[in-house]
């Protein structure tokens, strides 16, 4: 596959020294700048899907007239977190 270029990226030397500074072994800039980028693009895509999930979640519940109280999601959650929790100690 053929790689492209990002553009360059202009930055007060701070910035790059604070970067820099955490570096892992055999790590470089390029490829720390790499992964940052992809994490946030992840991270982006996550945030948009979640947005979009709940924008659906609304559109749903005033469609169907049925919604819930924040006190039964978040008991609802809770018991989820203990069988998870429970599960994960097996």
């Amino acid at each position: 596959m053929k790689t492209a270029s990002m553009p360059s990226l202009r930055v007060d030397p701070e910035l790059r020294q604070d970067a820099e500074s955490v570096l892992r072994e055999g790590e470089t800039l390029s490829s720390f700048m790499e992964q940052a980028l992809r994490a946030n693009i992840h991270s982006r895509r996550l945030q948009n899907e979640f947005v979009a999930r709940g924008l659906f979640s609304r559109d749903e519940a005033r469609r169907t007239g049925e919604y819930f109280s924040a006190e039964d999601v978040l008991r609802d959650m809770e018991g989820m977190l203990l069988q998870a929790e429970a599960k994960a100690r097996k």
